[in-house]
């Protein structure tokens, strides 16, 4: 464990750093030069999914050297603990009409695929010119049905994780680096 670990989590959650906050940033410029390459001359449209991406779509951002614009969705998935059965509501709605732009969708996470493939099809029916997906983390073990991820951040084991935007009961977001929770903590035994 890096020795941040222990100042940003007192109470022993973590039981280890997946990925360090170095290689992190790294991953994010990387990602946003692809992104600059991929959208030039392009009306690019970045739609941030709440809450978790807030962290990594800031970064993300100020990394694309293109004109862009953002807008943010909120969506609740309905589901047992921590699994989503793919019935979703919107939260919160756009507030830019996507018709005819070039959007991106940016998710912190791609788990079984569920949710973010009822978002995508709400999405698509608003006719963008484009739409793909940027996750930070997607796990292929969870996948139940598949979603084309264009740009993708890590591929990670089926891991419970925190930090940089994912959340355990609403903390821990403010990590530098992505940690798995302590198994012993873990929802459902996930």
């Amino acid at each position: 464990m890096s020795p941040d670990v222990t100042v940003l989590d007192p109470d022993g959650l973590i039981s280890d750093v997946l990925v360090e906050a170095a290689p992190l940033s790294q991953r994010v410029r990387e990602l946003g030069e692809e992104l600059s390459r991929d959208y030039a001359g392009r009306d690019l449209l970045l739609v941030g999914v709440l809450k978790g991406a807030v962290f990594f779509m800031a970064d993300l951002v100020r990394e694309i050297t293109v004109p862009c614009e953002i807008d943010f969705m909120a969506v609740s998935s309905y589901g047992s603990g921590t699994d989503s059965s793919g019935v979703v509501r919107i939260l919160k709605d756009l507030e830019i009409n996507i018709s005819g732009r070039d959007v991106l969708v940016v998710e912190d996470i791609i788990d079984s695929g569920l949710t973010l493939s009822y978002l995508m099809r709400s999405l698509k029916a608003r006719k963008p010119a484009s739409l793909e997906i940027c996750a930070l983390l997607t796990k292929p073990e969870r996948r139940e049905i598949d979603v084309p991820v264009k740009f993708v951040g890590f591929e990670i084991p089926n891991k419970f994780v925190i930090g940089y935007g994912l959340d355990f009961a609403e903390r821990y977001r403010n990590l530098p680096y992505i940690g798995v929770l302590h198994p012993d903590l873990v929802p459902n035994g996930l």
